[in-house]
């Protein structure tokens, strides 16, 4: 019985059935953790969803910043981009089905005491109690019957700095965005979203998430995350797993084996 999280996939089926064909992944005895941005620009988003629902309680995701724009897009509150290439997906019988199934799942996964699971990474100073309750807010939201209006009002940066003060539409907007599009964080702790380059090329204005000290993470604490693919699966830092390789880009599909801390790389 092995437990794995796979980075980015958006919609390559290909690439997805390749890697569970080399770990041998077996949904009788193994899991499937996804770090979120299950659909978009791939070559087939709807099998993707196929191939993940039929896995049944042998697959768990978290969100991400693509799967919250298909609830959105879905239900006709944005234009479809053709680069995501949605249309056979958002046309099928079972688009309702999806949905529904997608908007149970959380923007954080608390897999132990030691690892957790999220999409962008965990904003500093946020403990992993923080996260999953912050996360808990989000997830209540998408139950609800406007879901997808709730969310679409959401959308956009500010505010860009964190206060547990933060009420309302300001603080959910932010604990989104945090959890699905954050990558740089300025000295002061505001969210970048301007800058998307490898750190080593970055002004000295900002930092990686990861590299911002977290008086709330303790050493034996882990964090998984995808969303920046020009890590390449580089942090520098075995505290901070980045599973985005960018195999949508024709690099490589990555996930990681949490029985033995190991990684199975899958090129394009």
């Amino acid at each position: 019985m092995t437990d794995y999280v796979v980075g980015d996939i958006q919609g390559c089926l290909i690439g997805l059935d390749k890697l569970l064909t080399q770990i041998g992944f077996n949904p009788h005895q193994d899991k499937l953790i996804a770090v979120g941005d299950l659909v978009a620009r791939g070559e087939n988003s709807l099998g993707v969803l196929e191939l993940c629902y039929s896995l049944g309680n042998s697959f768990t995701s978290v969100l991400g910043n693509h799967d919250l724009h298909l609830l959105t897009t879905q239900a006709g509150l944005k234009q479809v981009k053709p680069s995501d290439k949605l249309a056979p997906l958002l046309q099928s019988k079972k688009i309702n089905q999806y949905i529904d199934w997608l908007r149970q799942y959380p923007l954080a996964y608390q897999y132990d005491d030691n690892t957790l699971i999220s999409h962008a990474g965990l904003y500093p100073g946020w403990s992993f109690a923080q996260a999953i309750r912050y996360s808990d807010e989000i997830q209540c939201l998408l139950q609800q019957p406007d879901f997808a209006k709730q969310i679409n009002t959401l959308y956009g940066n500010q505010p860009y700095s964190w206060h547990s003060k933060l009420t309302g539409k300001q603080r959910l907007r932010f604990i989104i965005n945090a959890f699905t599009r954050m990558r740089y964080i300025t000295v002061h702790g505001a969210l970048d979203f301007n800058a998307k380059m490898q750190p080593n090329l970055a002004p000295a204005t900002i930092k990686p998430w990861f590299e911002q000290h977290n008086p709330n993470l303790s050493e034996q604490q882990r964090v998984l995350f995808g969303h920046w693919a020009s890590l390449l699966g580089q942090t520098n830092d075995r505290q901070f797993i980045a599973l985005d390789t960018g195999y949508v880009w024709g690099n490589a599909l990555t996930c990681f084996n949490l029985t033995n801390n190991t990684r199975i790389v899958i090129k394009a």
